[in-house]
């Protein structure tokens, strides 16, 4: 995505390790403004190019005080003053400030952690407690082992715990600020409304994101990169990420556009039927669907390590991708040398560091197929006109986009698909088979109890074991299936769904009775994090 549009009131992120961080992100464009999340420990260059209005500094895992610790970089602070860009650091980020300004901040007598009072000591307009009382009083959240104990010239203390120790820091003439606790979270109640007031009144941006923005900045993208005699290929899944990207490259450049739907041996049960069916039916687009059960399935046979599965698969993917363009070649005379891909910006931010690199203190905790899984050489160029997105957003576009509205509430299914929701060697056994008829039947059930748009994601995983049971008044040593589902905004956090107990009596029965080789079912009722949501 071009920044033109909306850099002018861009609130940039820098990420400094916090499980929070993706969270502000989220919280800022939910009110109307274009916020991006980069490494920390980005260049001043790649921080100065996108120009903010606005930066935010994370909290992170770090004390400012460990060697190697994460900082902005050197000429950071000359920039922002230079440029009137306003700064606000939360946890760890005051803590930068309070170090790298002249303050002094030392490991804590008093850790705070968890649920905490604070206090306004401070207020005035332009601060970042401007319009509350002296005295006010809120809950928040805490989560930090040092403290401030010296502030930095010219800073004054706008709030403070009910231990006493520092809460928020301000200096309205540096347009520095900072905050101890985390404003993101639903853990503090109030602390929306902060970020609302430092955001909009005293930093002055003006909330003028639309995602009809996104939508024409996207099409001037697209058009640009692409040559009017130009064809593309699209990788098209069925899922609601790729039919997004699909309908919008399909509106910039028309017929043009060939979309390939890959059957790879591991869609649920009817899946390619029902996709194919719909792509036809209600979205018009242009399909070729290309059958790779044998192929997918070969080089999977005894793998059983997750990275290595989705390495494979994006890899596989790849190699058809380049076939089919040889094939157009032949058709058309014309080699086709673009790919879209409907990658989120969750896809990115799980796969490797931020967009800026540079970020080495932090872990990856999966490559997806489609960017931590491709090949190094591949052939085709990416068009990833959502790589900025989250879900709800992409789901928002579509509706711009007069995707029909059934086919935007799709819950998300894994572009690795049912590879990493069996737990193995996805070729041994029938266990595929099995995995599909036992989520059919979860899923469907879903959907007659009502609860399908309730939930953010559901499906069934199949385990490596097997359990005793007694069915037919004989002793069987069968599979284990585990049912998940979770409610979430963007797919960064996740709870589990609380299902009556009827409900999950009914499914499990069902699937007992149902589905020959499986005499139990357990429920994941772990939360993201510490968990993510699919199992691989």
């Amino acid at each position: 995505m071009e920044l033109q549009k909306v850099k002018s009131n861009l609130v940039l992120i820098l990420d400094y390790g916090s499980q929070y961080t993706h969270l502000i992100t989220r919280r800022i464009r939910k009110l109307s403004l274009f916020s991006l999340c980069i490494s920390g420990t980005s260049s001043l260059k790649a921080i100065s190019d996108l120009n903010p209005r606005v930066i935010i500094l994370s909290g992170g895992p770090h004390s400012v005080h460990s060697e190697n610790s994460p900082c902005f970089p050197d000429g950071f602070v000359e920039y922002v003053e230079k440029n009137g860009v306003f700064v606000l650091g939360i946890c760890y980020g005051l803590q930068l400030i309070v170090q790298k300004l002249g303050g002094d901040v030392r490991v804590g007598e008093k850790q705070e952690y968890g649920r905490m009072e604070i206090e306004v000591v401070e207020r005035e307009n332009g601060g970042l407690f401007g319009n509350r009382c002296l005295g006010d009083k809120q809950v928040v959240w805490m989560s930090h082992g040092d403290e401030t104990v010296k502030l930095p010239e010219g800073f004054r203390v706008a709030a403070r715990s009910q231990q006493g120790s520092v809460a928020a820091i301000e200096n309205r003439d540096r347009r520095f600020f900072g905050l101890q606790y985390h404003p993101e979270v639903t853990h503090s109640p109030e602390g929306m409304e902060t970020l609302r007031y430092f955001l909009f009144d005293v930093c002055g941006v003006v909330a003028d994101w639309k995602m009809e923005d996104v939508l024409e900045e996207e099409i001037k993208v697209i058009t640009g990169m692409v040559g009017p005699e130009d064809h593309v290929i699209c990788a098209l899944s069925g899922g609601v990420d790729s039919t997004v990207a699909a309908t919008l490259v399909h509106k910039a450049i028309g017929e043009r556009l060939h979309c390939v739907f890959v059957d790879n041996g591991l869609l649920r049960y009817k899946e390619r039927e029902r996709v194919m069916e719909t792509f036809q039916s209600d979205l018009h687009l242009p399909v070729t669907c290309v059958d790779a059960t044998e192929q997918f399935l070969t080089e999977l046979k005894g793998v059983v390590d997750p990275e290595k599965k989705r390495k494979i698969i994006g890899r596989e993917f790849i190699n058809i991708f380049d076939s089919f363009a040889h094939k157009l070649e032949t058709k058309l005379g014309k080699k086709p040398i673009y790919l879209v891909q409907g990658t989120l910006y969750p896809d990115v931010i799980e796969s490797c560091p931020p967009p800026g690199s540079g970020r080495t203190h932090s872990h990856t905790i999966k490559s997806h197929h489609n960017v931590g899984g491709l090949p190094k050489d591949m052939k085709l160029k990416l068009v990833e006109p959502l790589k900025l997105l989250f879900k709800d957003e992409v789901r928002d576009l579509g509706r711009i986009l007069n995707v029909p509205e059934a086919f935007l509430k799709r819950h998300p299914f894994p572009g690795p698909g049912l590879a990493v929701r069996v737990l193995g060697d996805v070729t041994e056994g029938n266990a595929l088979e099995i995995l599909r008829q036992v989520d059919e039947i979860f899923i469907q059930s879903i959907k007659e109890a009502g609860l399908y748009d309730s939930i953010w994601q559901a499906f069934a995983v199949f385990l490596p074991i097997r359990s005793v049971g007694v069915q037919g008044d004989q002793r069987t040593h069968s599979h284990v299936v585990a049912l998940r589902a979770v409610t979430s905004q963007d797919g960064m956090t996740a709870d589990w769904y609380n299902f009556e107990h009827k409900f999950l009596d009914g499914v499990a029965r069902k699937i007992c009775n149902s589905v020959r080789g499986v005499n139990r079912v357990v429920q994941d009722i772990t939360s993201k994090p510490p968990s993510t949501i699919e199992w691989e």
